[in-house]
């Protein structure tokens, strides 16, 4: 099994809407192009940001081919595939096209709350059933379950095709024990754009970006900034362009914010699908502002 790095910058690409709500396939080539041309470094399809859970099975197919045929082998596609049923989760692994796909993306299990053995457990039965490399995904704020530092290591160690962990946990204690304790090959990516200039500053190797959807040039710039160990100067130069744009597109929920954003900047209709639903007039006011600050 060839393993890919996942050094420098992903996105988590949007799942653009008409006003209809159908995907409108036209902008999401846009972005897609503009993913590759400013310096992103991977894609990463069907995540949150995308809105997947309002998405049937067919569109989930359809975005998953229309992004590969675009990238057309520029950069890699990492897939997202998670749930909280292991075996439905295995056998999609399994079934699935993985024509044009480097690795999967898959979130701990949400809602059930299993324990830190069955999470465990979980994961490494995807990893026997997995063709590709699994990148897992800790977001406890959305799933109601953090994974531990021990936990992440008992994988890294024994799963050979778990090959990093997209950390959004928010605890950088946890996220520095995972570097210092994880075999030299596995990788730790910042699941956060505010913390990316921390996560790297502690061995991390990059960020899967939700900001990176409207300003994937600026965010290449940081990560390479901080790769290069100038993470004090990266981080300082984007906290002054883009610290408030960065707490606004998060404020009234991910992809709400960012949609805005990206309305704002003439790439996508500002639609979601419920139960999202749109920032509010203040909070889309408060992103035009700042936008006008940065002459955009």
């Amino acid at each position: 099994m060839t393993k890919v790095n996942f050094k420098g910058l992903g996105v988590a690409l949007i799942t653009p809407f008409n006003d209809d709500r159908s995907i409108d396939w036209g902008a999401l080539s846009r972005l897609i192009e503009f993913q590759v041309v400013n310096g992103t470094d991977y894609i990463v399809a069907l995540g949150t940001t995308a809105e997947t859970p309002t998405l049937s099975k067919e569109e989930k197919r359809e975005v998953v081919r229309f992004i590969v045929e675009k990238v057309n082998g520029r950069i890699p596609v990492v897939k997202g595939v998670g749930g909280n049923n292991t075996a439905e989760v295995a056998e999609e692994m399994q079934s699935c096209d993985i024509t044009g796909i480097s690795a999967f993306l898959s979130v701990t299990p949400y809602y059930n709350k299993p324990t830190q053995e069955g999470l465990y457990r979980h994961f490494c039965s995807l990893s026997q059933a997995s063709p590709l490399p699994i990148i897992l995904y800790n977001v406890p704020g959305r799933t109601g379950v953090n994974m531990t530092a021990e936990t992440t290591l008992r994988l890294a160690r024994n799963c050979n095709n778990v090959i990093a962990i997209k950390e959004a946990s928010g605890d950088l204690n946890q996220i520095k024990a995972i570097i210092d304790g994880a075999p030299a090959e596995f990788q730790v990516i910042s699941g956060d754009d505010a913390v990316t200039t921390d996560v790297i500053a502690l061995g991390g190797v990059g960020v899967i970006s939700v900001f990176g959807n409207a300003f994937p040039k600026e965010m290449a710039w940081l990560v390479r900034h901080a790769l290069n160990g100038d993470a004090l100067h990266a981080r300082k130069q984007m906290e002054d362009e883009f610290n408030t744009l960065f707490h606004l597109i998060f404020v009234e929920g991910n992809p709400s914010g960012v949609k805005s954003l990206l309305n704002q900047r003439g790439m996508v209709r500002n639609v979601v699908r419920l139960p999202l639903v749109a920032v509010s007039e203040k909070t889309a006011r408060l992103i035009q502002q700042e936008l006008i600050k940065l002459g955009i």
